[in-house]
C-alpha cells in the first residue's frame, strides 16, 4: 500500500507537528502527545478532555478549540492514549471548576481514563467521566465490553464544550453529556478495509462484491456480511436499526440531529447521495431532522464506508449544538 508518510513509527508525531504548523492557536506538545487550546484556563471554565487512538481524525484533536474540547490526547494508531497523557491534559486545562473526561467505550480507553481520573483526584482535581456507547450493531465486540463508542462522540464533545463555554458547572456539563449519550444511536457500514501504517495492508479481508454491516471504527466485525447493496438499501437498513433501538428509550419521532459520517475514504459525492437516502427514510418514519452534518468526522484511516448517528434533540441540546465553535475541523458562529 502507498502511504504519504515518513515511517510507521513517526506517523503520529509527524501529524502532530503538522497540526502545530497549521494551527498556531493550539498548543501541540508532540513529546507529551497532547493538544490544548491556548486559552483553556481563561474564564474559569470547566475543562473538557477526550482522546483515543489515532487514525480517527479529525476526532479528537481536530475538535479542540472554543466551544468544543479543551484538550485531546492522541494515542498511537488504534491504540489508547496512556494515563500520563490524560493526567497532563487535565492539569493543562483545569481552571478551578473541574474537568470532564469524554471516553469512547473501548477497553483501553476506559481503563486508562479511569486510572488518569484516580491520579488527578489524588492531586486534588475534580473529575467527571462520561462513557460514549452509541453503536447499536453489536455488544461485547473485539475491543469492548458492551456497545462501542462511535459517531455520538462528536455530539457529546460539541454539547459539553458549548455548555462549558457558557460557564455551566461540572455536574451540569456532565449531565448534558450523558443525556446526549442516552439520546444517540449509531450504525456503521464498511465497503472496504482500512490499512494501518504499521501493517501496510488491509487489516481484514472483505471480498469484492461484499460489505460489512455494523462494522466498528477499527474494522471490528459487525452483524453480518452481505452482497453489495445500493445506497438506498444501506440507508434503509442502517436508519431502521438506529431508530428501532432508540425507540426502546422513548418516542423516536421528535426532532433529531443527524451525522452522516464517512469512514475516511468515502468522497462527499457519495456521502451526500447517501444522506439524501437517510433523510428520505427518516421522513418516511415521521422523524424531523433539525440539524444535519455530512462529512468525514469519525474515521477509520482509509476505510471505505459510512455511518449514521441520530440524536434525539430537545430545545436545549439544539441551542448548544448551534452555539459558536472554532476548531480545526468544525466551526460556525464565530
Amino acid at each position: 500500500m502507498k502511504m504519504l508518510i515518513n515511517t510507521p513509527e513517526t506517523v503520529v508525531a509527524d501529524a502532530l507537528r503538522g497540526m502545530a504548523a497549521a494551527h498556531p492557536e493550539l498548543d501541540v506538545d508532540v513529546e507529551a502527545r497532547i493538544v490544548v487550546r491556548r486559552d483553556a484556563r481563561a474564564g474559569g471554565r470547566v475543562g473538557v478532555v477526550s482522546g483515543g487512538g489515532s487514525g480517527h481524525e479529525p476526532l479528537h484533536a481536530g475538535f479542540v478549540g472554543p466551544g468544543m474540547l479543551s484538550a485531546a490526547c492522541p494515542g498511537e494508531v488504534f491504540t489508547s492514549p496512556v494515563p500520563d497523557q490524560m493526567l497532563r491534559a487535565a492539569g493543562a486545562v483545569e481552571a478551578g471548576q473541574g474537568v470532564l473526561f469524554v471516553v469512547k467505550n473501548y477497553t483501553g480507553d476506559v481503563l486508562n481514563f479511569q486510572m488518569a481520573a484516580e491520579l488527578a483526584e489524588e492531586d486534588g482535581l475534580r473529575i467527571e467521566r462520561v462513557l460514549v456507547d452509541d453503536d447499536v450493531a453489536v455488544t461485547d465486540s473485539l475491543y469492548t465490553a458492551g456497545r462501542r463508542g462511535t459517531g455520538a462522540t462528536l455530539f457529546v464533545e460539541k454539547t459539553a464544550g458549548a455548555a462549558a463555554e457558557e460557564g455551566a458547572p461540572l455536574d451540569r456539563v456532565a449531565a448534558l453529556a450523558r443525556r446526549v449519550v442516552e439520546s444517540s444511536r449509531s450504525f456503521g457500514v464498511a465497503l472496504g478495509a482500512c490499512s494501518t501504517p504499521a501493517k501496510g495492508s488491509p487489516t481484514f479481508d472483505l471480498p469484492d462484491g461484499q460489505l460489512e454491516l455494523g462494522v466498528g471504527i477499527h474494522g471490528e466485525p459487525g452483524r453480518e456480511r452481505r452482497a453489495m447493496m445500493s445506497s438506498r438499501e444501506i440507508a434503509e437498513l442502517a436508519v431502521e436499526a438506529v431508530l428501532d433501538d432508540l425507540a426502546q428509550t422513548g418516542p423516536a419521532d421528535g426532532p433529531v440531529l443527524v451525522l452522516t459520517n464517512g469512514m475516511g475514504a468515502t468522497p462527499l459525492l457519495e456521502l451526500y447521495g447517501f444522506h439524501a437516502e437517510v433523510a428520505r427514510v427518516l421522513a418516511a418514519r415521521g422523524v424531523p431532522v433539525a440539524r444535519a452534518l455530512v462529512g468525514n468526522y469519525v474515521t477509520s484511516l482509509d476505510m471505505a464506508g459510512c455511518s449514521v448517528t441520530v440524536c434525539r434533540a430537545d430545545e436545549e441540546l439544539l441551542r448548544l449544538w448551534d452555539a459558536p465553535v472554532r476548531t480545526a475541523a468544525l466551526r460556525w458562529g464565530m
